[in-house]
């Protein structure tokens, strides 16, 4: 195609997609190409729920949000990432419910050197190596000073291994009550920050939290008592009995021509 491809996506939303765009394509083929995680999110969220999607990339999960009627503070430091994810936004007249943000998220305040050639999966670069791609220099500011004063409900982190350093920002956060669920990028990515994810999960459990898979079929959680291994992502929920309820009671979306 000559130029990006306004393509369906979920609730009568399109998403803005270009070759190359490896999560944002994924979608055409697979319809969500997160199953399992999308389904949960479009399923626990309502209308004016607060949604915090760390690592927006081009806007798929925020698109996905607004869809159930959600708000969205979308936090996405590529600049050319960040041109697609205000595209898309417009595309769809969702400027009202997202706050977009060209920043990163890291433990304290300051600057920081992102990869910028990698598409999804951009990364803070590690000492001086970039492995071939260019770099960009990012205001970075901590998660608690991003959302100080709100509620958010569900909290996405897709950070290529610098979850770690997100979470160290975000203890605020992470104890406020009104924080259901986190879906959280544990891939191994981590090692090359020589950060331990096993550590990190005993953090969100010590933060009160469980893991737990979704089934959108039958709209089950099942409990793992540990990272997801099956997937690149894992679901952490503080209160199982109102996620439960919130997951049974939720409308079907519908994809493809699907409904669920």
């Amino acid at each position: 195609m000559p130029g990006p491809v306004a393509v369906d996506f979920v609730n009568n939303t399109k998403l803005l997609v270009t070759p190359g765009m490896t999560g944002a394509t994924g979608n055409i083929y697979a319809g969500l190409h997160e199953f399992y995680d999308m389904a949960f999110a479009l399923h626990l969220l309502r209308q004016d729920d607060l949604f915090v999607d760390v690592g927006a990339n081009v806007g798929v999960y925020t698109v996905l949000a607004t869809s159930v009627g959600a708000k969205t503070i979308s936090i996405e430091p590529i600049e050319h990432a960040f041109e697609h994810l205000g595209r898309n936004v417009r595309l769809n007249n969702i400027s009202t419910r997202v706050d977009a943000r060209n920043i990163g998220v890291s433990s304290k305040k300051g600057t920081l050197k992102f990869t910028t050639g990698f598409d999804t999966v951009n990364h803070v670069v590690n000492g001086n190596g970039q492995n071939g791609s260019g770099v960009c220099e990012v205001r970075v500011d901590t998660l608690d000073n991003v959302v100080a004063g709100l509620e958010p409900l569900l909290l996405k982190i897709d950070v290529e291994g610098f979850e770690t350093e997100v979470i160290s920002g975000a203890s605020g956060v992470l104890s406020k009550q009104s924080l259901l669920a986190v879906i959280m990028e544990l891939n191994g990515s981590g090692q090359r920050y020589g950060f331990d994810e096993d550590r990190l999960y005993s953090r969100m459990i010590n933060y009160g939290f469980t893991s737990y898979e979704y089934d959108p079929h039958d709209r089950s959680l099942k409990e793992l008592n540990a990272k997801n291994d099956r997937g690149g992502n894992t679901i952490f929920v503080r209160d199982a009995q109102e996620v439960r309820l919130r997951l049974r009671e939720a409308s079907a979306f519908r994809v493809m021509g699907t409904s669920l």
